[in-house]
């Protein structure tokens, strides 16, 4: 007979743990704010989450292989640029040519901090941190102090953050949280129902044994980062399609909120374990939390990167401890069925 302990993995606990945290949020947040559970609010976060959860996919599959992507946010705002000033260019250019070219551009990016990593034994954050700098220069380079601007760009591209594909009460859904909630749900079924997930987590879980296994571990490293690579470029194609404006110094801190996203999700830093719907639920939470205690408490929009930290802390010392106690009984539990 099947148990509960069977039915219910200790990482499930931490998605259940978000919603309940998110909807305690939610709770505090319009009873202490006029107003804020309002269609404006719920589309503003939503705005926000599609780019930063989009990011977070990619994140994921880099942290099950117990490496992690710092470059990302450069990645991000590169891709807006360059696609954005490519647009301009050609107002021609139509949506499928526009997005595959940022798949495209992130991608090569991604496969270059994959090759370093996988193949040149170079440790993901000395790499990505070297990269995220090197990208940067890049961008800078780039647009030579100009500016892609709104009026530039084709229509489309303006209108895209602003339509509406259906409406449930006065919430509007849009393109881009369509987009990026598709990203979850195709990972989410890679990560579970497919070798490549499986082989990703078996990596992240024990990478000698996996290498000793026979197991592709460097190429499946490579691939994680090409794909978290071209995730962070569609990402840079949704921030283009939100602001319209482009500067050098787009996507910067979307590196630590990806981090945030996928630590506070649920995803163990040490790999092997969490899900992409996870990390949505921990972009979704951070957003929320740093928007209400905006209009709350009045603090500045600086202290935001403070409430990362604290997050990412707090979530590393649940998974530490909290975590690590219920994995304990968990087994403790099997043993004790399995006896029986």
């Amino acid at each position: 007979m099947t148990t509960w302990r069977q039915r219910i993995h200790p990482e499930q606990l931490r998605e259940v743990s978000l919603v309940v945290l998110i909807a305690a949020a939610l709770l505090i947040f319009g009873w202490q704010i006029e107003n804020f559970l309002s269609a404006r609010t719920f589309n503003r976060i939503a705005a926000s989450v599609a780019i930063v959860g989009m990011v977070a996919i990619g994140q994921t599959l880099v942290v099950l292989t117990r490496n992690i992507d710092l470059s990302v946010g450069s990645i991000v705002g590169f891709t807006a640029y360059f696609v954005g000033s490519q647009l301009a260019a050609n107002n021609a250019m139509g949506a499928p040519a526009a997005v595959a070219l940022a798949a495209a551009v992130g991608g090569a990016m991604g496969l270059v901090n994959g090759l370093i990593v996988a193949y040149g034994r170079v440790p993901a954050i000395i790499t990505t941190l070297g990269t995220l700098a090197i990208y940067r220069m890049l961008l800078i380079n780039y647009a030579n102090a100009r500016t892609v601007t709104v009026d530039s760009l084709p229509a489309w591209v303006v209108e895209l953050s602003r339509q509406t594909l259906f409406s449930i009460g006065d919430f509007a859904v849009r393109p881009l949280m369509v987009a990026t909630l598709a990203a979850v749900v195709v990972f989410q079924f890679v990560l579970g129902y497919t070798i490549f997930g499986r082989r990703l987590y078996a990596i992240g879980s024990n990478p000698d044994a996996a290498r000793f296994a026979g197991l592709p571990a460097q190429r499946m490293v490579l691939t994680a980062f090409t794909l978290c690579g071209m995730l962070a470029g569609l990402a840079g194609f949704l921030f283009l399609a939100r602001f319209g404006t482009i500067t050098a110094v787009a996507g910067q801190g979307i590196e630590l909120e990806s981090v945030a996203a996928v630590v506070v999700g649920g995803v163990n830093t040490f790999g092997g374990s969490g899900t992409v719907l996870g990390a949505l639920l921990g972009a979704f939470l951070i957003d929320l939390l740093g928007q209400g205690l905006l209009r709350w408490l009045g603090i500045s929009e600086f202290w935001r990167g403070a409430l990362l930290g604290l997050l990412i802390l707090l979530a590393v010392a649940s998974d530490a401890v909290i975590l690590g106690w219920l994995r304990r009984l968990w087994r403790g539990g099997a043993e004790v069925d399995h006896d029986r």
